[in-house]
């Protein structure tokens, strides 16, 4: 089983440890090596994605510092493109890894300021030992998702894509008729309307235009289908699997609401594999914390923090919105009308945060303990 690498996991520093960080980039790997703070780093290059390689260095390290071959090692890199692979590669190697966020790493505030692949590994090997060494503030380490999640998350954010992109399809099928004074509604009845379109002086639309427009239209027939597969996959999912992540969903949708997408995303972006220990981490997770500005006799609100997953962020503040007209007896819903209706706009979007907040906090604890939100009705109750 992987190792839950989360704050204060890491054994304490009783024998000698080889510190490892790593600076990723597209055609090379930054090592760097170290004991400890007395100690110059070891700073070395190996091919992008090359194991055997960083094996190697590995054992060339050791022996450089005179460690012996069963010394523990602990390494670091920041979050990014490269995914969690290298992660799960380091773990099934004995290696105690730290997969860290980017945005989390303290920099000079200096507008110019020295920045090269050598200063960013020791300053990895430094903050890595600090949080080693018990200064666990030091950086904040990403939970890792399991394979299984990693991969049910690919279906929801290639369907968030594929809308987009549908769309773009659509505004610029809308525009290149718009240059030539038409209006035609993208439905599937679009290419027969085409035929029959005149001109403002009874010219059918001029021949690389047309062409290019039934392109346009192919393109979102293609994106369609591929939505459609993907819809079809889900429902499938979840009529036949008895896997636990998707009777969270099928948990979620009981709610009157919910819908498939959001009980989707709520699930295998949050609910399935991160452990919450109370309702400041939901929140905080999912960027609704409030942030405060307070210097001297200046004190002010910044509004939340964006520090946290946007997916979730994004689909809790939009369910808010259904919520109120969904579950208008909902405890919640009455909370933020009492406070909230009567405003302006401004106050009212203020208000829908705060309510998205609160929202996401309840399904937490339904999905935990089975607890119904108050007021709050299931669209089976039987």
């Amino acid at each position: 089983m992987e190792p839950n690498l989360t704050t204060g996991t890491l054994p304490k520093p009783i024998e000698p440890v080889l510190y490892l960080a790593f600076e990723l980039s597209e055609k090379n790997w930054k090592l760097g090596f170290t004991v400890g703070f007395a100690q110059s780093a070891r700073l070395r290059d190996i091919p992008v994605r090359d194991i055997k390689n960083l094996q190697k260095e590995i054992q060339l390290a050791k022996k450089r510092f005179h460690l012996p071959e069963t010394t523990m090692v602990i390494s670091c890199y920041e979050a990014g493109r490269d995914g969690f692979w290298l992660h799960r590669c380091l773990i099934s190697q004995g290696i105690m890894n730290l997969v860290v966020d980017s945005s989390s790493i303290e920099v000079n505030r200096r507008s110019r300021r020295n920045k090269t692949d050598k200063l960013d590994a020791r300053k990895l090997l430094n903050m890595l030992i600090r949080y080693h060494h018990g200064e666990n503030k030091v950086w904040s380490v990403v939970k890792v998702p399991s394979v299984a999640v990693e991969d049910y998350r690919q279906l929801h954010r290639e369907l968030s894509s594929l809308k987009k992109e549908r769309t773009q399809h659509i505004n610029r099928i809308k525009g290149l008729l718009a240059s030539q004074g038409k209006t035609l509604s993208v439905t599937s009845s679009f290419e027969d309307h085409l035929v029959t379109l005149r001109l403002w002086d009874g010219r059918p639309l001029s021949p690389y235009m047309r062409a290019r427009l039934d392109r346009e239209y192919q393109r979102i027939q293609l994106i369609e289908k591929q939505v459609k597969q993907i819809d079809d996959l889900r429902y499938t999912l979840l009529r036949t699997s008895q896997d636990p992540a998707i009777e969270q969903v099928r948990h979620l949708m009981k709610l009157k609401g919910i819908g498939i997408n959001s009980a989707w995303l709520f699930v295998m972006e949050f609910f399935a594999w991160r452990a919450f220990r109370n309702r400041r981490e939901v929140g905080a997770l999912a960027g609704l914390a409030p942030t405060h500005n307070q210097s001297g006799e200046s004190s002010h609100d910044q509004g939340i923090s964006k520090a946290g997953n946007r997916f979730v962020r994004g689909i809790v503040i939009e369910i808010a919105w259904g919520w109120l007209y969904h579950q208008p007896d909902a405890q919640n819903s009455q909370w933020y009308q009492e406070r909230f209706a009567g405003k302006s706009k401004r106050i009212r979007r203020i208000g829908i945060v705060a309510l998205a907040r609160r929202l996401l906090i309840d399904l937490w604890r339904y999905l935990e303990t089975g607890v119904i939100p108050d007021g709050a009705v299931l669209l089976n109750p039987s």
